[in-house]
């Protein structure tokens, strides 16, 4: 059966429009209550945790409603990082966690990620099951086993301890000015407590959400914005997080810029060295440059690549038994420490590597030189399918052909936005702009 809501995060879309309507979260609240609750019983708990969305509300509110007409019991724990939601679904022993959120997307979409009772995300196979509740009429809960709904006021305090016991030491960071940059997002208060309890001196930005500043000029997705605010302030370093604060990119003292790539190479080598590297392998996705490919290579690290969206890097690792993936985005998946990946997490083990060698963070920063890529994305409108296009599939085999033996090419359709993403890496930057320009005009031509 081919899912039809979900993509590869979930469900998301724009707020207040299908799929992210108020009355399909009731749906979907309804049905992911139906299909965890499988005895009856009415003990049944789902944690709900969302960023800092206007639209947070209304869609927290209908999947409340959607759950407890199931029966489901809902504990409400505000805005807490994705990863929290993964944490606490474990730890206060849920049967279901949710986190309402389209993370590094603009203020105006929404989302809707699932939890299981492990932390992990739903499988395709069990989105598959809900979107088939979600087509018929989901039985509803008797009037005295209606589920109820409470508020957790200590989550963003639970996660914080928690994300503290992964670093070596209370103060270890005593010394260190660093810039956090929280994207007006879900951590926009736990990532600067965690950094300061630790020691450091903290510079915050990004902290001050209004329901429409998420992600705006800001986070992960605009690393340049802290990356400014490190040079001015002198800050030894700067973490950038996006709106759900899965995702991470750091900025050295001199205001470069290491993405997931980049932060992938020095966790994998130094946990080699280690020995705690499991099978001496790293997860990325095809999207990983393949200057990170030929570094692990030097290092005799295997890498092992999945299709894009951190679950699928995420079930790999579990497949395989590895413990360190994650994406050029800035997902950093470490199962060691948590279930999805987690920038501030990954962001304090970075540090972790400042405090343990004594190194600068430009010296840490750059373990691989880049070949040369280029991402191109092309919008498209409802029910177009570009990619097959006669024109569009013939110009695809022959920049392949181009590209063969200095090069790859890689064109899909993200999993979260009407978009076809075009990128090509090639030792020979004017060959590369060539190849990606054709393929973009010709897809544009047909949108």
């Amino acid at each position: 059966m081919t899912r039809k809501l979900f993509g590869t995060d979930g469900v998301r879309g724009r707020a207040n429009a299908y799929p992210m309507t108020a009355d399909m979260a009731l749906k979907l609240g309804a049905a992911a209550g139906e299909f965890f609750r499988t005895d009856g019983r009415n003990g049944h708990r789902v944690v709900i945790g969302k960023d800092t969305r206007r639209s947070g509300y209304m869609i927290e509110t209908a999947l409340t409603a959607g759950l407890a007409s199931t029966g489901m019991n809902v504990l409400l724990l505000g805005p807490v990082p994705t990863p929290a939601v993964g944490y606490l679904t474990r730890s206060m022993r849920a049967d279901l966690g949710i986190m309402i959120s389209a993370s590094h997307n603009p203020y105006y979409d929404n989302g809707i990620k699932f939890f299981g009772p492990d932390g992990f995300k739903l499988s395709d196979d069990a989105e598959r099951a809900i979107e088939k509740i979600v087509e018929g009429p989901v039985p509803l809960a008797e009037s005295d086993a209606i589920g109820s709904a409470r508020r957790i006021d200590d989550a963003r305090g639970r996660y914080v301890e928690y994300v503290k016991t992964t670093f070596p030491g209370r103060g270890a960071l005593a010394g260190l000015k660093i810039v956090v940059d929280c994207a007006n997002g879900a951590i926009y208060k736990a990532a600067p407590e965690a950094l300061w309890e630790l020691g450091a001196e903290v510079i915050a930005i990004g902290v001050s959400p209004n329901g429409f500043n998420i992600n705006e000029n800001c986070g992960s997705t605009h690393p340049e914005t802290c990356a400014a605010r490190v040079v001015a302030e002198g800050a030894h370093l700067g973490i950038t997080l996006d709106g759900d604060a899965d995702r991470v990119m750091i900025i050295d003292e001199t205001g470069k810029i290491a993405d997931g790539d980049q932060i992938m190479a020095l966790f994998a080598a130094r946990w080699a060295a280690e020995g705690r590297l499991h099978h001496n392998t790293l997860v990325a996705t095809v999207m990983s440059n393949l200057g990170l490919e030929h570094y692990l290579g030097s290092k005799s690290i295997r890498l092992e690549r999945t299709p894009v969206g951190d679950r699928y890097v995420v079930e790999a690792m579990r497949r395989g038994g590895w413990n360190l993936g994650g994406e050029q985005s800035g997902h950093i998946v470490m199962t060691d420490y948590a279930t999805t990946g987690d920038g501030l997490i990954a962001g304090l083990h970075f540090l972790g590597e400042m405090v343990q060698t004594g190194l600068p963070a430009s010296e840490l920063v750059h373990s691989f030189e880049r070949v040369p890529q280029l991402l191109q994305n092309v919008r498209y409108g409802d029910g177009q399918e570009p990619l097959n296009a006669p024109e569009v599939q013939a110009i695809i085999a022959a920049s392949e052909v181009r590209l063969n033996g200095c090069g790859r090419l890689l064109i899909r359709k993200s999993g979260t936005e009407p978009l076809v993403r075009v990128m090509a890496e090639c030792t020979d930057e004017a060959l590369l702009a060539d190849v990606v320009g054709s393929i973009v005009a010709e897809i544009r031509a047909r949108v």
